[in-house]
């Protein structure tokens, strides 16, 4: 089996320099690392990038110059010689529910890109990835895989939940909240103190949203050592992680451990069983596709809905439940996660570490087998954040994927943040061909109960750059209408969205997908549990519609954005740039 749009066979690996610091003819190449002040014992270690994402303009980021710092400590003590260089990094966020969310997806590539420029360049011997937030974590595992060096990841780990009015709340809280006011369901008053508490410091927003998910699946897939997923961004315990992360950088560099070692079919299988387990974001799909095409993996929808089949759902975490990150690091974190996935047989033991241990040896260390470890399950405060497996909060996984004649190439749906009464739900469509249309009518109370919104022509191409839709859907649940209102699109959602919110919609309206053929009035007939979405309307009217379809040029005037337009593969195989010779 092939992957959709293959990587190159060779990794860029293959004509990397061995050492800018041997042989005669590197003699200007050590005079301008002397020019670094690189001293004599410093040329004979190995050269370590240090790439992060840090900057002024992102929450997640913001407190990276401090784990930067401690992963060249770590990197000093172990014999290595750290390089640190910058990646870009867009705040979802920020970028939501205007034009500058066209830029988030389409940065992912840029990241990946970049990141081979300079590694390769400059011919490093291995590369620490200081990451945080939702397309700077894939990018940068986008970049191990393909540069194949000896590579690690730690990220900035989860902002802690903010308090407001005695209950925990976090910034799906707020993008609700606008919504439950433009409803008359939240006094306008009560706005601003919720601002202030939401978001009470640094780090990935803290519920299960796409940041920390992708944290905790570079943990479970073997790329980063154990805590990388949960531990508090403000947790001295973080900057000792970072410190060890730097150390093992340099271990993997001797062991000539790297990325397509520990990225295989094992690996990716064990971590869309934790996916499930949690209910992470939809995105983590979209990710995990783009990952492994860079590793070789022949990844597909397939393997989700099967990982899906045969995962129950231990974890409802923020915004599906109650609980927020903290907790669940509290609870055991990703280890515990493991270790009960482990003593199922619903993960493999075997499969290859970071830590030059097993993931199977990574638990037994930690004390997480035979006896349930010494956090079982249960947050500080008593409540249980991780399920056993003869209780769980679904005896399916947390993610679904869809298809029907509506999407032949498939949807993604967070089902374990899907209220009971709308995992089967038929209603009449309400069709809108951008974001902000379909926001203006929610916000004007146009959307009535019952009804299926279909944002079209935000795909990957058509968007161009697959924007995520938050604001739509919280301001959708703000208002109390995700338990009566579907939503479905060729783009994306947030991993803070609940609701039957359906995305990734193969093929997108931009390319002539069935989605573009929709009309008002249309009925939508959705039923989650047997992964079934279809549109009641006769083949034949469809093929007439069809004829009078005609192409649209990508809404952007962008140069970057059109020629992303261009490349850009569809989501059922990640949203990747296409590889191919011009």
């Amino acid at each position: 089996m092939t992957p959709p749009n293959p990587p190159a066979s060779n990794p860029p690996t293959a004509n990397a320099p061995a050492s800018l610091t041997k042989g005669l003819e590197r003699a200007p190449h050590r005079s301008l690392l002397r020019a670094l002040g690189l001293s004599d014992a410093e040329m004979n270690g190995p050269f370590i990038g240090v790439v992060s994402s840090w900057s002024e303009l992102v929450p997640g980021h913001l407190h990276l110059r401090t784990l930067t710092e401690a992963v060249k400590a770590g990197i000093r003590m172990a014999g290595g010689v750290p390089f640190e260089f910058p990646a870009i990094g867009i705040c979802d966020g920020l970028a939501m529910n205007h034009p500058g969310m066209k830029y988030s997806l389409a940065s992912r590539e840029l990241i990946t890109d970049s990141i081979e420029a300079m590694a390769l360049g400059h011919a490093l011997q291995g590369i620490v990835f200081v990451p945080n937030c939702d397309k700077i974590i894939p990018g940068m595992m986008m970049a191990a895989a393909r540069l194949n060096l000896p590579a690690i990841v730690v990220s900035g780990g989860p902002m802690l939940a903010g308090r407001h009015h005695g209950r925990s709340v976090d910034l799906s809280t707020v993008f609700e909240a606008v919504g439950a006011v433009q409803a008359g369901r939240l006094d306008a008053g009560e706005l601003p103190g919720l601002e202030l508490a939401a978001c009470p410091g640094c780090g990935s927003c803290s519920g299960m949203f796409t940041a920390n998910s992708m944290n905790c699946l570079t943990e479970a897939i073997g790329m980063a050592l154990p805590g990388n997923g949960t531990i508090p961004a403000v947790s001295a315990a973080r900057v000792r992680l970072a410190k060890d992360t730097g150390a093992a950088a340099v271990a993997l560099w001797k062991k000539g451990l790297r990325p397509r070692d520990i990225i295989n079919a094992t690996a990716v299988k064990n971590a869309l069983a934790v996916d499930m387990a949690l209910g992470c974001s939809t995105n983590t799909v979209l990710h995990l596709l783009a990952i492994t095409r860079e590793a070789g993996v022949p990844m597909d929808l397939g393997w989700v809905e099967a990982v899906g089949r045969r995962t129950p759902q231990l974890c409802l975490l923020r915004p599906a439940g109650p609980d927020h990150v903290e907790d669940l690091d509290e609870a055991g974190g990703v280890h515990e996660v493991l270790a009960r996935l482990l003593q199922a047989g619903l993960v493999d033991g075997v499969a290859v570490t970071v830590s030059g241990l097993t993931l199977k040896e990574n638990l037994e260390k930690a004390g997480r087998l035979g006896g349930g470890g010494t956090a079982p399950g249960r947050n500080a405060a008593g409540s249980e954040v991780i399920r056993p497996l003869d209780r769980p909060h679904s005896a399916t996984g947390g993610l679904a994927i869809l298809r029907g004649n509506l999407a032949p190439g498939g949807g993604v749906v967070k089902a374990g943040a899907v209220r009971p009464e709308m995992l089967r739900h038929s209603g009449p469509a309400r069709v809108f061909d951008a974001e902000e249309q379909a926001m203006q009518a929610i916000m004007a109370g146009l959307v009535k109960p019952g009804d299926v919104v279909v944002i079209r022509y935000e795909g990957p191409r058509g968007g161009p750059g697959m924007r995520e839709m938050l604001s739509p859907t919280a301001a959708l649940a703000g208002m109390g209408l995700d338990d009566r209102v579907a939503l479905l699109t060729d783009g994306r959602f947030s991993g803070a969205t609940r609701g039957a919110a359906i995305g990734h919609i193969v093929p997108e309206a931009a390319v002539g997908g069935p989605i573009a053929l929709v009309e008002d009035g249309d009925i939508i007939a959705i039923d989650i549990p047997a992964g079934r979405l279809a549109l009641m309307v006769d083949a034949a009217v469809l093929e007439k519609r069809r004829q009078g379809w005609k192409p649209r040029l990508p809404a952007t005037d962008s140069p970057f954005l059109r020629r992303y337009a261009r490349l850009v593969g569809p989501a059922s195989s990640g949203a990747a740039l296409e590889a191919g010779d011009p």
